[in-house]
């Protein structure tokens, strides 16, 4: 749902600049971005991740995504509607394979717009890896092949490492408006914001009733209708008003360590406590230069001792986040329209 999130404030502006737009998506992003652009969204079948107790299920997500090879076919007749009926300029990808073999295919020039790029395309630190070099170069190539020759490579980011490839460009995450519009309301309230995607995290839940401060916990009971408060812990039903509120009042955040998450609450200020999916390196990456900034903390497990630590030095990392800029997207979406019109005039030639 990140990056659909994401790609809903870049189509925003590319309609705003007059382009006749197409969208090409699955899963939940493609009702994310139906709603909004209902005449314009075609779905297709995407591949999925397995994830139970914060570990990535190497089984079960190689399983589901065999169930998910019956939608190939239907996958196939999108790609020669979409090559019959419209004819684009430009591709642009955030991580997305479907779209960039359709912009090699009929050798339309593609620019990628991601988080992902940043494993490839710039240099970490030993320091950063910490030891990690196994997944690392395990993750780097399957950027690398994801996404190979594109014409330009804008990498959203909150750390900014030294860039090692050419025609790549670093810029702050993408921010929805209502996220850019909630920093008039960031105060430092007594609440810790708790957001798990998966819904079998319940060594958390023990964990968090151990703690003597109010959580707000959200994505671990997705049947709720309203709040449920048990002790410590308010288990809140999906809401974005209400969790981008929760957030910009919250005192800290706990979470994983997703990219979209971790940049709106380093945007607003507030400390994080991340716990990476086990298995899946890019979330490790965030969590380590989170860590090295000095913004929050990386944990491999969640403990109450650990996370009582955490909440003591929270507002030193409060302190650091004021070093914090971001430009209101203003950055990216200008070097993106650059990017695409110099894309238009190179053709698909594309680079390493």
């Amino acid at each position: 749902m990140g990056h659909a999130m994401r790609s809903a404030v870049i189509l925003e502006a590319l309609t705003a600049m007059g382009h006749d737009v197409r969208i090409v998506v699955s899963g939940r992003a493609a009702d994310y971005l139906g709603a909004r652009y209902p005449s314009q969204v075609h779905r297709i079948t995407g591949l999925t991740m397995v994830y139970e107790d914060n570990v990535v299920r190497k089984m079960k997500t190689a399983l589901s995504n065999l169930k998910a090879a019956a939608g190939l076919p239907e996958n196939f007749m999108t790609y020669l509607e979409m090559a019959r009926s419209f004819s684009p300029d430009v591709v642009v990808s955030d991580f997305e394979s479907w779209t960039y073999t359709f912009a090699k295919g009929q050798k339309v020039p593609i620019i990628s717009v991601d988080n992902m790029q940043v494993i490839a395309r710039c240099h970490h630190d030993e320091q950063v890896l910490r030891g990690e070099m196994k997944d690392f170069l395990l993750a780097k190539g399957i950027v690398r092949a994801k996404l190979p020759r594109c014409n330009a490579y804008l990498i959203t980011t909150f750390f900014y490492p030294p860039v090692k490839r050419p025609r790549t460009t670093l810029h702050p995450p993408i921010l929805r408006k209502v996220i850019l519009d909630a920093k008039a309301r960031v105060q430092s309230g007594e609440h810790v914001l708790v957001y798990q995607s998966g819904t079998s995290h319940e060594s958390l839940v023990d964990e968090l009733r151990r703690v003597d401060v109010p959580f707000r916990v959200y994505g671990l009971r997705r049947d709720l209708q309203g709040p449920l408060t048990e002790g410590n812990l308010t288990f809140c039903p999906f809401s974005e008003d209400g969790f981008i509120e929760d957030l910009a009042t919250a005192k800290a955040v706990v979470a994983g360590g997703g990219f979209t998450l971790m940049g709106e609450a380093v945007y607003m200020g507030k400390p994080m406590f991340s716990i990476p999916l086990v298995g899946q390196f890019e979330q490790v990456l965030n969590a380590n230069y989170l860590e090295q900034l000095g913004y929050g903390e990386r944990a491999q497990h969640v403990t109450a001792e650990s996370l009582t630590a955490f909440l003591e030095r929270a507002p030193t990392y409060a302190e650091n986040l004021t070093r914090f800029e971001h430009d209101g997207n203003q950055g990216l979406l200008s070097t993106l329209e650059s990017a695409m019109a110099q894309a238009v005039a190179e053709g698909a030639r594309g680079v390493d």
